[in-house]
C-alpha cells in the first residue's frame, strides 16, 4: 500500500477528530472513505459528460422512459 500526506485545515481536522471519536474508527479511514466517494463522483461525473457527447454526435441511441417501460412489458 502506498501512502500519501495531505495537509488539512483545523476545521477539518477538529471535524475527523469528532467523527473518529464518536464511532471509534481512525482519521485515516474517514479520510480514505471520502477520498474514495469524491473518485466515485467524479468517475461518474466524466463518464456521464462523455455519453452525453456521444448522444450529441448521435453516437448513443436514447430511449423515453415509455418506450423502456413498454419494452420492459411494465
Amino acid at each position: 500500500m502506498r501512502q500519501l500526506n495531505v495537509k488539512l485545515d483545523d476545521v477539518v481536522m477538529q471535524r475527523l477528530d469528532n467523527i473518529a471519536k464518536l464511532t471509534d474508527r481512525t482519521k485515516n479511514y474517514y479520510a480514505k472513505q471520502a477520498i474514495m466517494q469524491y473518485l466515485e463522483d467524479l468517475e461518474d461525473g466524466a463518464r456521464a459528460e462523455k455519453t452525453l457527447e456521444k448522444i450529441a454526435r448521435g453516437e448513443e441511441e436514447v430511449y423515453s422512459y415509455e418506450e423502456v417501460m413498454k419494452e420492459n412489458g411494465l
